[in-house]
C-alpha cells in the first residue's frame, strides 16, 4: 500500500474519527486557495512539543495575538530541548502551500547556534499521534525558514529530511539539509513561501515568486528508527505521497499573518 493514496488509504491509516474531524473545520477545496489560519485562535491545528503530550501547549508557545500566529519564548527561563511542532489537523497529497512569515526579537537563551532565526513548514509529515513523547521532529520534510544575521548568507526554503530522504537530478540525497539559492532576508521583513507538492513526485520551493529549489520522490529514510517503525507499518512501503503540515517551534521568535492551501487535481 503506498502511503497516503487516496481517500481509502486515508482512512485505513487516520481513521474515520479522524477524517470525521476533517470535515468539521476549514474544507479546502481543488483549485481554491483556502486559510488554514482563521486569525482569531488555533481551530483545526494541534501541537506537539517535545516531553509534552499531544495538545499541550507548554509555555504558551503557539498563541494567537493581533490577528497573527505567534511562536513565542517570552515565558520560558531558558530552552532545554522543547523542540515544537504546530500541526494542521488535515493531511494532504498534491497542493500548493503559502506562508507569510517573518522573525522578530532575539532567540530563546539556551537555543543552539544552528536554531538562531531558524523556523519551518513541515510536509508529509507522520501523523502526530505516532510521535514519541521525547521526539524532536516529526519524520517529514522540512521546507526550513532562515533570517540573516548582519553578514553572511543564509539562504531560506531550503530543504532537509528528518527521517526522510530525497531525489535530486536523479540522485538519491540523504545529507540533512540542501541549501536553496534564494537571497538572504534580514532584519524583521515579511517573506513569502509558496511550497508545491504533487504526491511523491516533483516538490519546489518558491521565494517571494521565484522558485529556489526542486527535488522529487520524498521516501522515508530505513536508518531512521522513527521512519523504520513507518516503514514497517506501511507494509514495507517507504514512497511518502502526502501526510501532515507543521509549523515549528525551535527557539526563534516568529510570526504568521498568512497560512492557505490550494489542493491540486490528481
Amino acid at each position: 500500500m503506498r502511503w497516503f493514496s487516496g481517500m481509502a488509504a486515508l482512512a485505513l491509516i487516520l481513521g474515520t474519527s479522524a477524517l470525521a474531524s476533517a470535515q468539521s473545520t476549514v474544507e479546502p477545496k481543488k483549485g481554491q486557495w483556502t486559510s488554514l489560519f482563521n486569525g482569531k485562535d488555533l481551530d483545526g491545528w494541534n501541537m506537539k512539543i517535545k516531553g509534552s503530550d499531544l495538545g499541550v501547549n507548554y509555555k504558551d508557545t503557539f498563541r494567537v495575538e493581533d490577528g497573527v500566529l505567534k511562536v513565542s519564548y517570552d515565558k520560558y527561563e531558558k530552552f532545554n530541548g522543547e523542540f515544537g511542532h504546530l500541526f494542521f489537523h488535515q493531511p494532504f497529497s498534491k497542493y500548493k502551500l503559502r506562508i507569510e512569515y517573518r522573525f522578530v526579537g532575539d532567540q530563546c537563551p539556551g537555543g543552539p547556534g544552528w536554531a538562531f532565526r531558524n523556523n519551518g513548514v513541515m510536509i508529509h509529515s507522520q501523523k502526530p499521534e505516532t510521535m514519541r513523547k521525547d521526539q524532536e521532529f516529526p519524520v517529514s520534510v522540512e521546507v526550513q525558514f532562515l533570517g540573516g544575521g548582519e553578514r553572511g548568507e543564509r539562504p531560506t526554503a531550503s530543504v532537509c529530511t528528518p527521517g526522510t530522504n530525497i531525489v535530486m537530478d536523479g540522485k538519491l540525497i540523504t545529507q540533512h539539509c540542501t541549501n536553496s539559492k534564494s537571497p538572504t532576508y534580514r532584519g524583521d521583513q515579511w517573506v513569502t513561501v509558496e511550497v508545491e507538492a504533487h504526491g511523491d513526485g516533483v516538490i519546489k520551493h518558491f521565494v517571494n515568486g521565484e522558485l529556489v529549489l526542486q527535488y522529487e520522490k520524498p521516501q522515508l529514510d530505513p536508518k531512521d528508527p522513527d521512519a523504520a517503525k513507518l516503514i514497517k507499518e506501511n507494509n514495507g512501503e517507504k514512497a511518502l505521497t502526502g501526510g501532515y503540515i507543521a509549523l515549528q517551534a525551535e527557539t526563534a521568535p516568529a510570526e504568521f499573518r498568512k497560512i492557505e492551501i490550494m489542493p491540486l487535481d490528481d
